[in-house]
């Protein structure tokens, strides 16, 4: 990845798929964010080793990285979203270290897990629990062509707004 001068937000971030030796740098953002409580529904007590099995997926998923040469910036998960005759739907979680934030990282790999997803043959991608005050992250999917078709009311303990809803939000990709 390159920053040109001027260039307020990241320029161009590579998205790669994830090796074990990413694995120290995805755990601090994962514990990072898992910890603060505030945009996802995991154990802010999970260990290491449940966050390694929680967030690296295995086929048909996959766990990617965003990186600036060595250093991890973000990361992702995606697959299908169930399994039978849920499987033409896909998912995915996103994760930004919190000094990457607002400055592209996030859109680049939304933008990595959607034209995937398309390309693996997904008919659509739904988040099943997207926490209704993480306000940056519904614009982003919104901007995407994501729609919330749903919110589960007081569904999420934010640590300092109380009980709050989590939508479920959904994007088709076109007729198969």
């Amino acid at each position: 990845m390159r920053r040109r001068r001027g260039c307020g937000t990241l320029c161009a971030v590579q998205v790669r798929e994830f090796r074990d030796g990413d694995w120290p740098q995805v755990w601090a953002i994962v514990r990072e964010v898992v910890r603060a409580r505030e945009t996802f529904p995991y154990d802010p007590g999970m260990t290491e080793a449940q966050g390694r099995a929680t967030w690296i997926e295995t086929p048909p998923g996959l766990t990617v990285v965003a990186v600036d040469g060595d250093r991890v910036l973000g990361t992702a998960k995606t697959g299908p979203n169930r399994a039978g005759p849920g499987g033409h739907v896909s998912t995915a979680s996103f994760m930004v270290a919190a000094p990457e934030r607002g400055r592209g990282v996030g859109t680049a790999l939304l933008r990595h897990a959607v034209d995937r997803a398309a390309a693996d043959g997904y008919a659509a991608m739904q988040f099943n629990a997207v926490v209704e005050t993480n306000e940056s992250a519904v614009a982003l999917y919104r901007r995407h062509g994501f729609e919330v078709v749903g919110t589960v009311p007081r569904a999420f303990e934010h640590p300092t707004r109380g009980r709050v809803g989590l939508h479920v939000m959904y994007r088709e990709f076109g007729a198969r």
